[in-house]
């Protein structure tokens, strides 16, 4: 009986493992300073279910998020967020715009 009640724990705190989202740390260094698109040195991305991709400041643990899906749950009061404005930097090459987030869109959609 305790072996059984013991399997059924370490099942479920397994599967509770796996449905957590995951979460990498990018730094400019990581990415190179010509894509780094944040006015910080150093994010977090992660992917939460349905595949909303977000972008996290590590020291303020602010998530903005970076796709369609991520916005859509801000805006629905879903998931808490900011624009993404607020971290994004200037493009250097093009004046008036902002940096591209395709590389870390690309890298979040890996975590799915």
């Amino acid at each position: 009986m305790k072996r059984i009640i013991l399997s059924l724990l370490l099942l479920t705190s397994s599967g509770m493992a796996l449905a957590a989202p995951q979460v990498i740390t990018v730094s400019r260094f990581e990415m190179g300073k010509d894509k780094w698109a944040f006015t910080r040195e150093e994010v977090m991305l992660t992917c939460r279910p349905g595949k909303a991709l977000f972008v996290i400041n590590p020291s303020t643990l602010v998530q903005y998020p970076i796709n369609d899906v991520a916005q859509k749950r801000v805006d629905s009061g879903e998931s808490k967020g900011q624009s993404i404005d607020i971290i994004l930097a200037d493009d250097p090459n093009h004046p008036g715009q902002k940096m591209s987030l395709a590389p870390f869109i690309e890298r979040a959609e890996t975590l799915c």
